[in-house]
């Protein structure tokens, strides 16, 4: 699917740009060449440690923010695949910083589809999240509009032979700033910090989210926004698989956060149909596809009417025993429950 293709993610130094460059190396010896754009020099210095140009010349490294449109049609030149990545995606930071947070994760969009247009490149994957489902933070929205402007994309393209779609997921296990981390690093302090005592999270692990970026590159028509079919988990059990030995402080929900995370509304079900393994929204509004082709393509159904999808209701749970076989899998190879909290004082 990637030989011979030339592959660009912007936003390609984060935690899934690494896992997505190591996925392609691995699986796609003859890919022509991976261009990772993104802004920080440090962490493209850290992965040309990690990957030489004498042993892997087909990496490239474009210092480029997804706002400077001239800079992204630059970069585009050449490019079969887009996959975007780049965001501000902390809920806090958005909230405090909303102009930032609108250039980057709309204009950004923006910048990258005229210069997909522009340079006759041929599928563009964007990832997007949870959060963009009835969002209730800037974050969520603005990530919603963005989902919107890729898919309408497909509407705009003429004649030119280019797909765009949207990959949605929850929270990726292990990642920076996500909770498991952030557990980990307070045990020694014998005391966890627990925003609600019924809070859920959908979790997916950063390779299941690369397998399905690589799943929508392969099959996608254009315009889908597909979602996983995953576990949800309870805030309690993460924090009883993480240290059960600490004591659990209610603080309190966050400005701008859920009690559970949504990924479907009843109302995107009117549009949504089941792949099997995933889901995918079709667009409300598309002029190159109807939805019997969608449903022919995929080989897909219709969900049943009033359907919806949060990690509230989901019928699919990760058990304690479980997290901690997948924190020592995805997370800590090292990682050992402590039975008893006097142990390591």
């Amino acid at each position: 699917m990637l030989n011979n293709k030339t592959v660009l993610i912007t936003g390609g130094t984060g935690s899934f740009g690494k896992q997505f460059i190591k996925t392609i190396l691995e699986r796609y010896q003859d890919v022509k060449k991976i261009i990772i754009y993104s802004r920080d020099e440090l962490k493209q210095f850290e992965i040309k440690q990690q990957y030489p140009h004498i042993d892997f010349p087909q990496l490239r490294f474009f210092i480029g923010d997804v706002r400077d449109r001239n800079r992204m049609v630059q970069a585009c030149e050449g490019v079969d695949v887009i996959i975007h990545a780049a965001a501000i995606k902390q809920v806090d930071t958005a909230e405090y910083n909303p102009t930032e947070c609108i250039r980057t994760n709309v204009d950004g969009a923006e910048n990258v589809i005229n210069a997909a247009l522009q340079c006759g490149v041929k599928d563009v994957v964007a990832l997007s999240t949870d959060k963009a489902c009835a969002p209730i933070n800037l974050y969520g929205a603005t990530k919603l509009a963005s989902d919107k402007l890729f898919t309408a994309a497909n509407n705009i393209k003429g004649s030119k032979d280019i797909r765009f779609s949207v990959v949605r997921y929850g929270n990726v296990m292990g990642s920076r700033g996500s909770v498991i981390p952030f557990f980990l690093s307070k045990r020694n302090d014998g005391v966890l910090p627990i925003t609600h005592e019924e809070m859920t999270r959908f979790n997916i692990s950063l390779q299941d989210g690369v397998n399905m970026v690589m799943y929508a590159l392969e099959h996608h028509l254009g315009g889908e926004i597909f979602v996983p079919k995953i576990p949800s988990y309870k805030i309690l059990d993460i924090a009883k698989a993480v240290a059960p030995e600490c004591e659990i402080k209610v603080i309190g929900i966050r400005p701008g956060e859920k009690l559970h995370e949504e990924m479907i509304t009843d109302t995107d079900s009117l549009n949504t149909i089941d792949l099997g393994k995933y889901y995918a929204i079709l667009p409300s509004v598309s002029f190159t596809y109807e939805e019997n082709e969608y449903l022919k393509h995929h080989k897909a159904e219709k969900v049943p009417f009033g359907f919806k999808y949060n990690s509230g209701t989901n019928t699919e749970w990760e058990s304690i025993e479980g997290l901690r076989e997948l924190i020592k899998e995805h997370v800590d190879p090292n990682f050992t429950v402590w039975r008893s909290y006097d142990s390591i004082r």
